[in-house]
């Protein structure tokens, strides 16, 4: 998606405890799921949840230096700009996500 900052609708999705650090949880938009990731140190990722590769659950990878490992085919993916990393190539889209207070709102 990448929308631009200009287009965006900030929806609020749940407050930041709602997703473990390192974990995700997944919100539907339309036909699209959208996986929301936290790190550890409660940087927050969004990503349409499906591995370029084999359309693979995202949210359900290990998540690891800022990065996702598909659980199907082991594909690593940015959580910053939605890349596969390495050898691979392929890309999933990203969502604006940020936080206010304890809040979490994903730009659609």
């Amino acid at each position: 998606m990448n929308a631009t900052a200009t287009s965006l609708t900030w929806v609020a999705i749940g407050p930041l405890s709602a997703i473990p650090r390192l974990g995700a949880r997944c919100v539907i938009k339309g036909d699209t799921s959208i996986a929301v990731f936290r790190l550890n140190d409660d940087r927050l990722f969004a990503l349409e949840d499906r591995c370029p590769n084999d359309n693979g659950p995202l949210s359900q990878g290990i998540v690891h230096d800022g990065l996702v490992t598909c659980p199907i085919c082991n594909w690593v993916i940015s959580l910053e700009t939605g890349a596969a990393q390495g050898a691979d190539h392929g890309q999933t889209a990203t969502f604006p996500v940020k936080l206010d207070g304890e809040t979490i709102y994903l730009g659609v």
